[in-house]
């Protein structure tokens, strides 16, 4: 059962911001989050249609509705789209979030190059393009969140491409905010564990009862319970925080 949580955690209001993967999971539970606490945002998606229409619907009256744009994170043109459609729809972001990502199962002698090429694109090569096309619309001050995972350090068991890719990220991170802190942008990455999302709802009972029992709170998280903590990544509350890796694992 979701557990409820403040309708707006954080005050966003008037903040523009971008939320790749926005319509499904934890990317979605950002976005409904980031519309109640008063923000403009663009949410991308790769292909369900229907979970975007939904956003409205699930947000309620009297918040800013987001924008859905469709389009594949790897893929540089639909980015570019993507980034005109800020450009168009906002004028510039105060917040980038980096929520698009997929995971599949091989084991790592049988894991097809095709597989590992996909993962790698989607999770890492699509996160970096995200964050370099955005650039030219950041304003001020502007937060940039990167969801991983807790995989990253933990590692994986028939995940080697996803752990990698997961990983990958946490050096982004620490790179840009390097880079881009003299300019007075916060770079920062959210790891969750697992979380009630579609990625975990094939689990048996078994495995599902094993995982909860790793945590210190006896269970699984709720998408809600890491839009919390990113939503305070975008926020002022945050604005000396940045190169940091929170983890949100219930745990561990």
């Amino acid at each position: 059962m979701a557990r409820a949580l403040p309708t707006a955690p954080l005050p966003l209001r008037g903040r523009r911001i971008l939320v790749t993967g926005g319509t499904r999971g934890i990317g979605r539970a950002v976005t409904l989050a980031a519309a109640r606490a008063g923000a403009r945002v663009v949410a991308g998606y790769h292909s369900d249609a229907r979970a975007a229409s939904t956003l409205a619907e699930e947000l309620g009256p009297g918040h800013p509705v987001p924008h859905t744009v469709r389009g594949d994170a790897a893929d540089p043109a639909a980015v570019d789209e993507t980034v005109a459609v800020c450009r168009e729809r906002l004028g510039g972001l105060d917040g980038v979030v980096v929520s698009a990502g997929v995971i599949s199962h091989h084991p790592y002698g049988r894991l097809p190059l095709e597989e590992w090429q996909r993962v790698l694109a989607t999770n890492l090569t699509g996160a970096h393009l995200v964050l370099q096309k955005t650039l030219p619309l950041l304003a001020d001050g502007a937060s940039l969140v990167v969801v991983g995972s807790a995989v990253a350090t933990a590692g994986m068991p028939y995940g080697a491409h996803y752990t990698a890719a997961k990983a990958g990220l946490s050096g982004l991170v620490r790179s840009l905010c390097k880079e881009l802190g003299p300019q007075g942008h916060r770079v920062n990455l959210v790891a969750p564990g697992l979380i009630e999302t579609d990625m975990a709802s094939g689990m048996t009972p078994e495995k599902r009862k094993h995982y909860e029992q790793l945590t210190s709170l006896g269970r699984l998280g709720e998408p809600a319970e890491v839009a919390g903590p990113v939503l305070f990544l975008l926020s002022d509350a945050a604005r000396y925080v940045s190169g940091t890796t929170l983890l949100v694992n219930g745990g561990i």
